[in-house]
């Protein structure tokens, strides 16, 4: 174990106060009667913040992942219960790291013309990496955390990178300052650089068909995100070859379908006219869900200077009811570096999806059929491209929880069991709203496919 975890795996037991009840603590539960989610609030004058530790709906008592543990082998926890904390942890991981996101958009935009020795696309993404590295030890136990992600300690290793690690590491370092307002510690000190490294090459790592990791897709959608469209932070989590929890943040989401259509500086001019609060807010948002929930939610980016408290005034979000494809919304794929465009919208003029396409990139297209802002989503690869499973994990199981189907084109489950890559996908990606739309699509790719150049 890299020297970095293991120090944090030494200092959890101390920090979090396992096994034992926090009397400088009330806990109270935030969430809706379904949720085993909780906040917490300090009695004493102590400024720093506690970690994130959880409730159980029985006895409403501290609880410990020994505890929950043997809860689990008694049988006192039920299925949606449980990845309750990972969940939780989870979220805010993913908050901070779109805080992050938001916080250096603004620079690259306004830098792009100038010829840096690296590229600040480079620095948010290696950024995000460390960031929910390091939340997901410092909460969970380094002992429990494995990751796999598209970004290694390699990119940062180069003798000629020195400009680059410097700049993930001031970054990394601003970001964590912020974490009490996430209801996370700060680090006591700033992180040094051999400690960045050695907190990226914990996610160096590749899938398993057992056991449990992260997978995490640190910054997808860069060319939306370079010019100030939409890009996502993808987190999720897999057990023996499954997803059991998905996270997605979208910080440029339009929260209204007729905004995807309008330009990026009427979006900014709408959103100045319109100023987001807790309960209403034009974009940018946190998408998640666990397994057997059969719910998924999504929750509003914290707002400058205020604290996080779950949930966050988050609202359950469901599938659109649309199951004539006639009547139903398409994503239409933007980037053609590694999918068949022609293919695609060709098979959708076939079935009849005549509505005018939703164009969105990469990630988002799981938000918005989960979001119920679009039914229909189709991705084949050109030959050669292998899908990764940080790019849909947390999708998946997002769609699934919020009602609708995610499948290979032969109508099999997605397989995450197989490394990096999804090994055994056929021909590609299909996600609907539904059972309807689902079986006339695959249906479709089966007679289309023989004709096409695939």
């Amino acid at each position: 174990m890299p020297l970095y975890c293991s120090s944090l795996c030494a200092n959890m037991a101390h920090t979090l106060k396992l096994g034992k009840r926090n009397e400088n603590f009330i806990c109270s539960h935030e969430q809706t009667k379904d949720s085993c989610f909780m906040s917490q609030h300090h009695k004493s004058t102590n400024t720093l913040p506690t970690h994130i530790a959880s409730v159980s709906k029985s006895d409403q008592s501290f609880s410990s992942p020994v505890i929950e543990e043997d809860r689990k082998v008694l049988g006192l926890v039920s299925e949606p219960e449980e990845y309750c904390r990972e969940l939780d942890v989870a979220v805010r991981a993913v908050q901070m790291s779109c805080f992050l996101c938001q916080k250096l958009q603004d620079t690259w935009i306004s830098n792009s013309q100038i010829n840096h020795p690296y590229s600040p696309l480079t620095v948010a993404g290696l950024s995000v990496n460390t960031i929910v590295s390091w939340i997901l030890s410092k909460c969970l136990g380094s002992e429990n955390v494995s990751i796999v992600t598209e970004k290694d300690v390699q990119t940062l290793s180069n003798t000629n990178k020195s400009e680059l690690l410097e700049a993930v590491v001031k970054t990394v370092n601003e970001c964590l300052a912020e974490a009490p307002r996430f209801g996370v510690e700060e680090p006591k000190s700033a992180l040094r650089t051999s400690e960045v490294l050695e907190i990226i090459s914990c996610s160096n790592l590749v899938g398993s068909p057992s056991g449990r990791f992260w997978a995490l897709s640190p910054l997808d959608g860069k060319m939306g995100s370079a010019c100030g469209d939409q890009y996502a932070v993808g987190l999720s989590l897999i057990e023996d070859g499954e997803v059991v929890l998905g996270v997605l943040g979208c910080p440029n989401y339009p929260m209204r379908k007729d905004w995807f259509s309008y330009h990026l500086s009427y979006q900014r001019m709408i959103s100045m006219l319109t100023p987001p609060n807790s309960e209403t807010w034009n974009k940018g948002c946190i998408i998640y869900a666990k397994r057997g929930s059969r719910k998924a939610w999504i929750q509003p980016l914290l707002h400058v200077n205020k604290k996080y408290v779950w949930p966050n005034h988050a609202k359950q979000v469901s599938v659109s009811s649309v199951d004539n494809l006639a009547l139903a919304t398409f994503c239409q794929p933007i980037e053609k570096a590694n999918s068949s465009h022609t293919f695609t919208e060709g098979l959708a003029q076939s079935v009849g999806l005549s509505n005018q396409p939703l164009r969105v990139y990469n990630m988002m297209k799981y938000a918005a059929i989960a979001c119920g802002h679009a039914e229909v989503f189709m991705k084949f690869a050109r030959a050669g491209y292998k899908e990764k499973i940080w790019d849909h994990a947390a999708g998946a199981i997002i769609i699934q929880e919020a009602g609708g189907m995610v499948t290979d084109a032969k109508g099999n489950p997605l397989d995450f069991s197989k490394g990096l890559n999804l090994e055994s996908l056929d021909r590609g990606i299909v996600a609907c709203a539904g059972t309807t739309l689902h079986e006339k699509i695959i249906d479709a790719v089966d007679a289309s496919w023989v004709s096409s150049c695939l």
